[in-house]
């Protein structure tokens, strides 16, 4: 049985002027999955 999708993202882009925050993010979170985004400071943590 193919688990349960929460999140799904799919080509996620976000620009601030010329500054590319996210390019083309993909990505699937699964019910009961603890999932989390590591960056670097400016990396689009907060933007995703």
């Amino acid at each position: 049985m193919e688990k349960e999708k929460a999140i799904s993202v799919k080509n996620l882009v976000k620009k601030f002027g010329d500054f590319v925050a996210n390019d083309n993010l993909t990505f699937d979170v699964y019910k009961g999955e603890i999932f989390g985004f590591l960056g670097a400071n400016g990396a689009g943590k907060t933007t995703t």
